[in-house]
């Protein structure tokens, strides 16, 4: 194990977190020792990783001394204050949160995109960009590439998951609620008296709904999730002038973000030339049958890293635009297994050197 850079894991018992120790044991091992960090109520636990017990540290300056690459998945408040103590420390901080994405001096990095981005790191922090951008994105890079983009419309079906574990135990409580009626959903207000206050993170009932909504309130009315979307793509692709514009509803589904996308191009565009040049791009399949009844969606996208993709079709009224559907898993390509692909490139510039 030695001369392999080492690596800590801050955040390590969350759900994202989680994900991350899970992918350490499947990919290739580039890593040398391994610490599972988090807060102080987590310290002390066993977690498996990499065929071996780890005993949860808690996140401390000590703690991150000696890390070469520390991948964070903790609330923006907490990466703010500590991706920037790693630094310090002499790490390479790879952040999961919000608070570093805009900052021109961090790089928004998708892997199967702009890799070359990793080592333009004045800051020495490398972010990772939102689930939801990250499902679509795998999938519009290639048609990028080959067509020139030149506008994004996105209505985002994201799952509760996103939310973290209280909005998937919220989800599974309401469904319990309502189990067996089935009179709810045909007359107004009854789901809601089903329900009741169990409302948890989001602001209407998920059980038999869908709500418009995600994220935080912004200006004019946007959301942080949709100001997400468009800023995000703007940065990975390099388009600083992209028109984008996002809808964002939150799903009753567990886990896997879904993106109805209208993409407009430069160039005259074909739905069999799209199928080709997704056929062969990275962390992509292309599911694309609707007279066999083959879908992309999240119950089979789940658990799976590429970004699945289908209902590719061209415009009926622009030559230049195709709609299509995207799905895939937000607690992996979405956020543990880009942050991971983010820090093996850093890894192997540390062992290059």
């Amino acid at each position: 194990m030695s001369g392999l850079p080492s690596l800590a894991v801050v955040g390590a018992t969350g759900a994202v977190g989680t994900v991350m120790c899970e992918l350490l044991s499947s990919r290739k091992n580039v890593w040398g020792e391994i610490r599972l960090l988090a807060s102080a109520r987590s310290a002390g636990r066993k977690v498996y990783c990499r065929g071996e017990e780890l005993t949860v540290q808690e996140l401390s300056s000590s703690s991150l001394e000696g890390v070469d690459v520390a991948m964070f998945d903790v609330p923006d408040e907490v990466s703010a204050e500590w991706a920037p103590r790693a630094v310090a420390l002499g790490a390479v901080a790879v952040d999961n949160s919000a608070a570093f994405r805009m900052d021109r001096d961090v790089p928004l990095v998708v892997p199967e995109i702009n890799p070359e981005q990793v080592r333009n790191r004045p800051k020495g922090i490398i972010a990772n960009a939102n689930c939801t951008t990250l499902t679509m994105i795998v999938a519009i890079g290639p048609l990028h590439r080959e067509y020139g983009l030149r506008e994004l419309v996105l209505s985002s079906y994201q799952a509760v998951s996103g939310a973290g574990q209280v909005g998937v135990d919220t989800l599974h409580d309401q469904l319990s609620k309502i189990a067996g009626d089935r009179v709810l959903g045909s007359r107004s207000g009854n789901v809601r008296q089903a329900v009741g206050d169990d409302l948890g993170p989001f602001p209407a009932p998920m059980a038999l709904n869908v709500v418009p909504w995600a994220g935080s309130l912004r200006d004019a009315g946007w959301s942080s999730e949709e100001l997400k979307l468009r800023n995000e793509s703007r940065k990975i692709l390099g388009l600083p002038d992209l028109k984008v514009s996002a809808t964002c509803v939150r799903v009753p589904v567990v886990t896997g973000h879904s993106v109805a996308v209208h993409a407009v191009f430069g160039a005259e565009v074909t739905a069999e030339g799209a199928r080709e040049a997704l056929r062969n791009a990275p962390s992509v399949i292309l599911v694309d049958d609707p007279a066999a009844g083959e879908f992309p969606m999240p119950i089979d996208a789940v658990g799976t890293d590429p970004s699945w993709v289908g209902r590719i079709r061209r415009a009926m009224d622009d030559p230049r635009a195709l709609d299509l559907f995207v799905t895939g898993d937000n607690l992996r390509k979405g956020a543990a297994l880009n942050t991971a692909q983010i820090a093996e490139l850093v890894a192997a510039e540390l062992t290059a050197k």
